[in-house]
């Protein structure tokens, strides 16, 4: 979803700009360093380079961290110049195909992992695997494997969340439940401990006349939000990851999903969730949260900054229970666009030691000092106070221990079309959860049979 992936894209970097290479020379280096695994990861000694930059970090905090990555980059490397072309989220999904095909073709850019971008630039031979960078720098050992799957491919981008590495990320995010510390404690409730005690939570909350749950879905993507952790209480997270990257095995029909939409039918019928959820824009709904309507949300880690202002010290945030007391969490969640390297680049090992540092410790020391949520170290660099903290706690638990469940609407390129409006028509009782799962099944299969 758009907010979703603007909220989580926090930090990067931006620098002092030049322009693209064209593709020739450039894409031969590329592909021969890739191939070869001889790589050069002291920046300094490559000689005077510009490699041009393409980002989405337009916005307030992001912007500022960009600005200072880069310009510590550039004040550890003046050999080497960055010239920034930056865009807004919308801007840079329909302009970076046309641009990874064309004769001035820019060395970095952001790219959405899902099949629909990463994956088929992927497939056009546009992007190079970092797979030689990977264990120069010691990638791999740096990110969690929940976090590498979501930027991984195979050669021929059939396979999604194994494989080559193609991109590194900056921001984490988490989907996870918002809760009003007060209503909570005065209706005798504690944070629950399993996936049964919360949806308990759901029936007293009920009866003494409060909301449970408060949604807004009329942009058609937040239910995504709501499902998938419920989805993850029901399907073992290997079945998901598989029905989410798109690749074979699995079915939207099976037992598991058909008990995942069973229970989002079974809140909707319950009056667990505020009326006119199909009706009422996200945002419209989150400050009505904020305000002191409803116990719990169920929404992404993004909505922090918007709910902690006006809540403070009544704002609480946890990740959806386990089924099991004691065991790591499982929950929707992912990084922001991850930075690639075109092949088109005549400078791979500059652009290695750029995406190198902008994902490096220090660097997520500068996204934490902003108050986003950097994709690594999170445990350590957390507030100590406030929501903030919880979401920090939250986000580094699943990554290291639990599961990081991908997007859902990652499945196939039109998935976030069939999903978001089948789970209207579910939660408008327009669908049976068995109709809802057949019309999952039929996006998904004809995506898979190709």
């Amino acid at each position: 979803s758009q907010v979703r992936l603007l909220a989580a894209t926090v930090a990067a970097a931006g620098l002092v700009l030049t322009s693209g290479c064209a593709p020739g020379t450039g894409t031969t280096s590329a592909k021969t360093t890739a191939a070869s695994g001889s790589v050069k990861t002291d920046a300094s000694k490559l000689g005077n380079v510009t490699l041009t930059v393409w980002d989405q970090e337009v916005r307030g905090s992001q912007n500022d961290e960009i600005t200072a990555l880069n310009k510590a980059f550039h004040e550890k490397y003046p050999n080497i110049t960055i010239k920034r072309n930056a865009q807004s989220f919308d801007d840079l999904g329909k302009t970076l195909r046309l641009a990874l095909s064309g004769s001035d073709a820019p060395d970095v850019v952001e790219s959405n992992n899902a099949r629909s971008q990463m994956g088929a630039f992927v497939k056009a031979g546009q992007l190079i695997s970092l797979e030689p960078y990977a264990a120069a720098y010691g990638w791999r050992d740096r990110y969690p494997k929940s976090v590498v799957k979501l930027s991984s491919y195979s050669a021929d981008a059939k396979t999604f969340g194994s494989g080559n590495m193609y991109g590194l990320p900056q921001m984490g995010e988490i989907v996870g439940v918002y809760y009003n510390k007060a209503k909570l404690t005065a209706l005798g409730l504690v944070v629950p401990k399993t996936w049964s005690e919360f949806t308990s939570q759901l029936a007293t909350i009920k009866s003494h006349g409060e909301t449970p749950l408060m949604l807004g879905d009329l942009e058609k993507w937040p239910a995504i939000h709501v499902f998938g952790p419920i989805q993850g209480a029901h399907t073992p997270a290997a079945d998901v990851q598989k029905l989410a990257m798109g690749n074979t095995g699995g079915a939207w029909t099976d037992a598991n999903n058909k008990a995942a939409a069973t229970e989002l039918s079974d809140w909707v019928k319950a009056g667990y969730f505020n009326k006119d959820i199909n009706g009422s824009k996200s945002d419209t709904i989150v400050a009505k949260f904020g305000a002191g309507t409803g116990v719990f949300l169920l929404a992404g880690s993004w909505n922090t900054a918007a709910l902690e202002p006006v809540m403070g010290e009544k704002l609480g945030f946890f990740p959806p229970p386990p089924v099991t007391a004691g065991l790591a969490p499982s929950t929707t969640g992912g990084t922001s666009l991850p930075f690639t390297t075109t092949s088109a680049s005549k400078h791979p090992d500059a652009a290695a030691a750029y995406i190198n540092f902008i994902t490096s410790d220090d660097a997520m020391k500068v996204i934490a000092k902003t108050g986003n949520l950097p994709v690594l170290n999170s445990a350590q660099l957390a507030p100590t106070t406030g929501a903030g903290k919880d979401v920090y706690a939250a986000y580094g638990l699943v990554t290291t221990k639990g599961n990081l469940l991908p997007y859902l609407d990652y499945a196939t390129p039109t998935f976030s079309d069939t999903l978001g409006a089948a789970l209207q028509d579910l939660i408008a009782g327009k669908q049976t959860p068995e109709k809802f799962t057949q019309t999952l099944q039929a996006d998904y299969g004809a995506f898979i049979g190709k």
